[in-house]
């Protein structure tokens, strides 16, 4: 007996929308191959930048439907999108790869709004190469001084909220500050991932293990607060939580692939508060 099987919501709705709609007239082999070309680049762009697989595989449809194309058939895995198309009798199969992952939500907004124009027909494909290459140009939004003196108050703020005095939130505000800076630096740089974590982590519990060695408080475990606090920033949280969307909603590769991303991130972050602690002396927390 055939087995059941279980397909996602937003496939069932694809597929009753292929269905449902008109035929098309086909896409000559040029126009195919740009039609594939530009949804691809925009999934890239998506899971590039913090996207969960659901959301680019929907997405990368869209478009491509949109430009054209009877149908897409996307496969999302950890570091590329694999996509075929249909077009008449014709169709073809690429594969674009993410080089670096990231967040930028600003850029998965923007995709977002550019695969509902498309859907609705508000833009042809010369239209969409030029908006996709608009989005691919965006710059941060806040300067890097503003982030890092932002990602310091946030981290300080947490220090008063695990129970710290004023200068532990003052120690852990220059923590966070100088860790999120050498981030910084070593992202521009291009270092491996799970270096900038750990070295980040290492420099910002070297800063907060003052606190410790000042005696900033009669408490011990106040004082050592700026060791947690201060290297909040790098805690992944958008990996974890694609993760664990990914595996709940089918995408086992990807979701595993993820959560082990985000544990690999977690111990680094313990590697670097250890080594910090190590040589300052600092006991264990």
């Amino acid at each position: 007996m055939p087995q059941n099987t279980v397909q996602p919501v937003h496939e069932v709705h694809l597929i009753e929308e292929f269905h449902q709609a008109q035929p098309k007239p086909p896409l000559a082999r040029d126009e195919l191959r740009e039609a594939i070309v530009l949804a691809l680049w925009a999934g890239q762009l998506l899971l590039q930048h913090g996207a969960e697989s659901d959301r680019v595989e929907e997405t990368v449809h869209r478009l491509g439907t949109g430009m054209g194309c009877d149908w897409m058939d996307i496969l999302v895995s950890p570091n590329a999108v694999v996509a075929t198309t249909i077009s008449g009798g014709e169709f073809r199969t690429k594969l674009r790869r993410v080089p670096v992952l990231g967040v930028n939500m600003t850029i998965v907004d923007a995709i977002n709004t550019l695969s509902r124009q498309v859907s609705r027909g508000e833009l042809n494909r010369a239209q969409v190469r030029t908006e996709l290459r608009r989005i691919s140009a965006i710059k941060p939004r806040y300067n890097r001084w503003v982030v890092v003196l932002m990602v310091g108050l946030a981290c300080a703020a947490f220090s008063r909220l695990f129970g710290g005095t004023w200068p532990i939130f003052g120690v852990t505000f220059g923590s966070a500050a100088i860790a999120m800076f050498v981030r910084q630096e070593l992202t521009r740089r291009h270092f491996n991932l799970l270096m900038v974590v750990t070295l980040t982590a290492f420099v910002g519990g070297l800063s907060a293990s003052s606190a410790v060695l000042l005696q900033l408080h009669y408490d011990p475990e106040i004082t050592r607060i700026p060791l947690v606090a201060s290297v909040l920033l790098l805690v992944p949280g958008v990996p974890l939580i694609n993760a664990i969307e990914d595996l709940i909603k089918g995408h086992m590769v990807a979701g595993v692939a993820r959560g082990m991303t985000g544990l690999l991130i977690s111990l680094s972050i313990a590697l670097g508060l250890l080594l910090a602690m190590w040589v300052v002396g600092v006991g264990a927390l």
